[in-house]
């Protein structure tokens, strides 16, 4: 993805979850079932957007947010990132924390 094409789409007013992930990674493979739920779940509040660490247009993006781990999750709210996180989350914990961010960061 473009840089100027992820620019675009974590500006949004709603907030934005997005999962820095690779193919080869067990932890990541281990989220998608969450990730998945939590896009059901929460549709009303949040977006989730992917980006595949290991591929080449996603460089500059993960450059930028300093990912030296995967999987990291970074909730973006008009394009500022509020919160991050790196490794495994549980379901209940991430709608928790979605939650939490949406009450706070109101615009």
């Amino acid at each position: 993805m473009r840089i100027e094409d992820f620019d675009t789409i974590i500006s949004s007013d709603r907030l934005m979850l997005v999962d820095f992930y690779a193919t080869w990674c067990g932890a990541c493979r281990a989220m998608d079932y969450t990730l998945e739920r939590v896009a059901l779940a929460m549709s009303d509040i949040t977006t989730i957007l992917r980006i595949d660490i290991t591929a080449a247009n996603s460089q500059e993006i993960v450059r930028r947010y300093n990912i030296v781990s995967v999987p990291t999750l970074i909730i973006f709210m008009q394009g500022e990132p509020i919160w991050r996180m790196s490794g495994i989350i549980s379901f209940e914990r991430l709608c928790q924390i979605i939650r939490r961010q949406q009450l706070t960061n109101v615009y």
